[in-house]
């Protein structure tokens, strides 16, 4: 079965918006290529921050070119509370209050146990951070 291991932003300043996530999650820099896209890694995931997709790219998407970001990325985490105060610290823009830590608390619980956020953040380029200590509902 294939499994999520990669997602990429695009960003009008990727070298910005790799240290945010360097410092609010202490992801590893594994390459930055000479146009100043910044690859980054939490040992298990791949995230790519990519310049701003033109019109003779390829793949500049239904957005068309400038578009910053994907709409949200989620990441489990052990302590709720802990890795909030690290995002308050890099400068996230906390959307929501934490809500019942390990219980995906925004929404509730699905039919198969916890399946949501328990807190929102707003990082670098618009992109909506969901963290939670339940995670999400997976098939394994």
């Amino acid at each position: 079965m294939a499994k999520l291991r990669h997602i990429a932003l695009t960003s009008s300043d990727p070298g910005k918006a790799a240290e945010f996530f360097k410092q609010a999650f202490d992801m590893e820099e594994v390459r930055r290529d000479p146009s100043g896209q910044v690859f980054l890694s939490d040992g298990y995931f791949n995230m790519a921050i990519l310049n701003h997709k033109t019109n003779e790219d390829a793949d500049v998407g239904a957005h068309g070119p400038n578009f910053n970001g994907i709409h949200h990325i989620g990441f489990f985490v052990e302590n709720l509370e802990e890795q909030a105060e690290k995002l308050d610290k890099a400068g996230g823009d906390r959307l929501t209050p934490t809500v019942d830590p390990g219980t995906g608390g925004l929404f509730g619980h699905g039919a198969m146990g916890p399946s949501n956020a328990e807190v929102k953040f707003g990082g670098p380029d618009g992109v909506i951070i969901d963290m939670s200590e339940s995670g999400w509902l997976t098939s394994a």
